[in-house]
């Protein structure tokens, strides 16, 4: 099969077309025929490497996937060819003491769909069978490709790590990332008040649209301190900050006496200071939060296929554009998800 992989880690231009053997399921597996791929902030950390990170080359990229059950393997039920599906990017063990309870993303072997195994930046991807979910008829595949990750991560994040509790208020740092677009769904569905922090009059707009209560733009005022005017010079209960290094400082600042800092990522780096006095005096707890659990993302999901929560999707390129998508992603020119329509490398096979 044809797909975008990457031979050695680096930059956007380490990404190329490949061909790789088309993937056989085994015991409990099943194929997908990918129709479209969005990209994560994963894909850019999976593609620069990091030490200790040994993975198979050609690698192929990609976390979220829409498309039809091409095979199945042995022991697979409940599933027809060509039925409509996305799959959980999560994979677990099913075994260890963390899975046992349920807590699959705690797994001891947890590794993520185009992580720890090739992904979907290609015509097939193989993944668990009790990964798929069932795509509503009508619902289109390419926001239902950018619903898995970020939706099944900003839940988790919110609803089971945080604890969000209706009336409390929120501050999300980095309105435009496709997880954040999410969260600030999440929490108003929550019943919470919202401020976001964005860097432009067109971010600005659509962090709105989608309910914040305030937006800010971080590139023309401190957030953090509008967000201690905001609630009335108190602090916010709940902080998102998946930027890191660059705005923990004004996260931990940010926060109400009890308040939550939650954190899934550090796109600006990971090595943060914290004034360790801000943590006690204030009693405030930091809370990381990883993907999720199979029931979080079967209800987070099912609110999607509602319309509930709406998947945000920037635009769509052809899989070969596939280099252009990071570069976007690593400049944060986009508002939520790059989704990778994978129609047009078969289109290219047949001619």
């Amino acid at each position: 099969m044809k797909g975008i992989g990457f031979h050695e880690h680096g930059g956007p231009d380490v990404l190329q077309p490949v061909e790789v053997p088309d993937p056989v399921p085994g015991p409990g597996e099943a194929v997908i025929k990918v129709e479209y791929c969005a990209l994560n902030h994963l894909d850019i950390f999976v593609r620069e490497g990091w030490p200790g990170l040994d993975l198979p080359k050609p690698h192929i990229l990609g976390s979220d996937v829409s498309g039809t059950i091409a095979a199945l393997g042995l022991d697979v039920e409940g599933w027809e060819i060509g039925q409509r599906v996305v799959a959980n990017p999560g994979l677990w063990c099913g075994k260890c003491e963390y899975c046992l309870r349920g807590e699959h993303s705690m797994c001891v072997r947890y590794g993520i769909l185009g992580e720890t195994r090739a992904g979907c930046y290609a015509e097939y991807v193989k993944v668990p069978a009790q990964n798929l979910m069932a795509v509503p008829d009508g619902f289109p595949m390419d926001l239902a490709a950018s619903a898995c990750l970020v939706s099944l991560t900003a839940w988790r994040m919110l609803i089971n790590r945080a604890r969000l509790r209706p009336g409390e208020t929120v501050a999300i740092v980095g309105a435009g990332g496709g997880v954040n677009s999410m969260a600030i769904q999440i929490a108003k569905l929550a019943g919470a008040k919202v401020l976001a922090a964005t860097s432009t009059p067109e971010k600005i707009t659509r962090a709105r649209d989608l309910g914040a209560d305030i937006v800010v733009n971080y590139r023309e005022e401190d957030w953090a301190k509008a967000a201690w005017l905001w609630s009335g010079k108190r602090g916010v209960d709940v902080v998102v900050d998946n930027v890191g290094e660059a705005t923990w400082s004004q996260s931990i600042r940010a926060l109400a006496r009890g308040g939550r800092l939650v954190t899934v990522g550090a796109t600006s780096g990971p090595k943060a200071v914290t004034d360790i006095r801000y943590v006690f005096t204030k009693q405030i707890s930091i809370i990381g939060s990883t993907m999720g659990t199979a029931d979080d993302f079967r209800r987070v999901m099912q609110l999607v296929w509602e319309g509930k929560l709406r998947p945000v999707v920037d635009r769509v390129l052809p899989l070969d554009r596939a280099k252009e998508g990071h570069q976007i992603l690593e400049e944060g020119k986009q508002f939520g998800k790059i989704v990778l329509s994978i129609s047009t490398v078969r289109d290219a096979a047949r001619m």
